[in-house]
């Protein structure tokens, strides 16, 4: 077996954000969240619901960003007006990105700048709101950098837990983790990101050097590598094309 990559220690760690979720659909937007679905899948969580990203819930999905039209097996017909009857039910669990997340977990991927002359027009809002209102959601972050982890977002998006506390119609809110590059990070009970461990090869000072609010990584554990069955599925059955390692290079885990 070669030396595990930092892209499957991340992938890894994407696939435990959903390790006994049940039978609930897994949205994801990213290489890595989808490997990570999609090995969860196959260990931890068998009754995890796939789609193709469009129109269809897969038994087998098709080739990593790919659809349906290219391969796997159809299970079923999803419209997208029943996706909102399964985001407004919580049978859902997100893996999103973030362009900005500060310390309370609010995300942002619309706009850079003044909303009103941004600097720069991202995606818009999608469907940010909604899942954190509705059920879990993690986010995923390819890169750990200042840019990313901000002291306050230009615009809301995703709900963090300061302004989700004691608002009425958040009852269901829940943010799970975030994994970046470097760490995995989660939620202390003040509601504010904390160091849950760090990637293999990764130190304390890259971690606080990527941040641009206080977040201590002085006594975090390290991140579990995959074992071997995971690195086979990842390397043979999910990912065979090594589309991973387009999106966090090939530093290694271990």
């Amino acid at each position: 077996m070669t030396e595990i990559t930092r892209a499957e220690v991340c992938a890894a760690a994407c696939a435990d954000a959903w390790r006994g979720a049940g039978e609930v659909l897994a949205h994801t937007a990213g290489v890595l969240p989808s490997i990570g679905a999609r090995l969860a899948r196959l260990t931890t969580s068998p009754d995890l619901v796939l789609t193709d990203g469009e129109a269809y819930f897969m038994s087998d999905p098709p080739p990593l960003g790919r659809t349906a039209a290219d391969g796997g097996v159809v299970e079923g017909w999803v419209p997208y007006r029943r996706v909102f009857d399964i985001v407004a039910s919580g049978r859902r669990q997100s893996m999103m990105g973030a362009s900005q997340i500060d310390r309370y977990g609010n995300q942002n991927i619309s706009l850079i700048g003044d909303w009103r002359r941004p600097t720069r027009q991202l995606i818009g809002v999608r469907g940010a709101p909604g899942n954190t209102a509705n059920h879990r959601t993690d986010y995923w972050v390819a890169r750990h950098t200042p840019k990313v982890f901000v002291e306050k977002v230009d615009v809301v998006c995703g709900v963090g837990n300061d302004r989700a506390r004691g608002a009425k119609g958040l009852r269901f809110h829940d943010l799970g983790v975030v994994i970046t590059n470097l760490a995995v990070l989660d939620y202390g009970d003040d509601g504010r990101l904390r160091v849950r461990s760090l990637h293999p090869g990764v130190t304390a000072d890259e971690v606080h050097a990527g941040t641009g609010f206080e977040l201590d990584a002085t006594d975090a554990p390290e991140t579990r590598l995959p074992d071997e069955t995971e690195l086979r599925l990842i390397r043979e059955v999910v990912d065979p094309s090594g589309l991973r390692d387009r999106e966090v290079s090939r530093g290694t885990g271990s």
